[in-house]
């Protein structure tokens, strides 16, 4: 049985990942670490580098904490560095340092063309809201709370645990569920009731092996086939697709 918000009816709380789920920051994501890893592997390498692809993106970063992106991307290419501290500078040759370049690319590319949100994924929140179910956003970016804010987003999630909120628990970031599950305990809700709303592969593997009772993926680059293989109860190009118009 599902509800009019397309969900299993014993659903009681929906945990919603943040960039290509609720925002448009997927993309700006992407091209902030191919502009860090293209010039990496240009000064490591020289002009026959083999840059940074899509594919990449997929398979090694997307949903994973900033580090943990660094280190898998490099470790496919062949190359470690040292693992420095989160404080390094940009240009450190650690995996901070590298990690901290992309985020100030990510920062410099959000003030110049700004944040959007994805209206039909605000719409399905607020009538997730309205029917009675919790919320919580769950995402490996440090930068979550001001990207809320500055689309007034803030007030739709009762909890939420980001890449800040995971450095200080010490949890390990997407593919493992420990950030999900720590949503659901947040919010007083057996993951068996609870809704993971992704579009990364590593935010389905998380799903997955959290044994959540339902784990939608949301394609808005072409990968439904993956989404499913990783552990999709059902993928959608939009929230809206689900239901529960407010």
């Amino acid at each position: 049985m599902t509800t009019q918000l397309g969900l299993p009816d014993d659903i009681q709380a929906c945990l919603f990942d943040l960039d290509g789920v609720v925002t448009r920051t997927a993309v700006v994501h992407a091209a902030a670490w191919k502009e860090t890893f293209d010039a990496f592997l240009r000064e490591r390498d020289g002009t026959g580098f083999r840059p940074f692809t899509d594919p990449d993106y997929d398979q090694y970063v997307d949903g994973r904490p900033r580090a943990d992106g660094v280190r898998s991307f490099l470790a496919s290419r062949g190359v470690e560095l040292p693992e420095g501290s989160p404080d390094d500078p940009p240009d450190a040759q650690t995996v901070n340092g590298v990690g901290n370049r992309k985020n100030e690319l990510l920062l410099e590319k959000i003030r110049t063309d700004g944040v959007e949100p994805y209206e039909g994924t605000l719409r399905y929140i607020d009538a997730v809201r309205g029917a009675g179910l919790a919320t919580a956003i769950v995402s490996s970016s440090a930068n979550t709370r001001d990207v809320l804010r500055s689309i007034d987003a803030e007030r739709l999630f009762d909890v939420r645990i980001d890449g800040v909120v995971a450095r200080e628990r010490k949890l390990p970031g997407k593919p493992h569920p420990d950030t999900f599950l720590a949503a659901a305990r947040d919010l007083g809700v057996e993951p068996s009731r609870a809704a993971v709303f992704e579009d990364a592969l590593a935010g389905m593997d998380a799903g997955r092996s959290g044994h959540f009772g339902y784990v939608v993926g949301v394609d808005r680059v072409g990968q439904t086939d993956a989404l499913y293989a990783h552990g999709a109860d059902r993928v959608v190009k939009d929230l809206a697709e689900l239901g529960g118009h407010a």
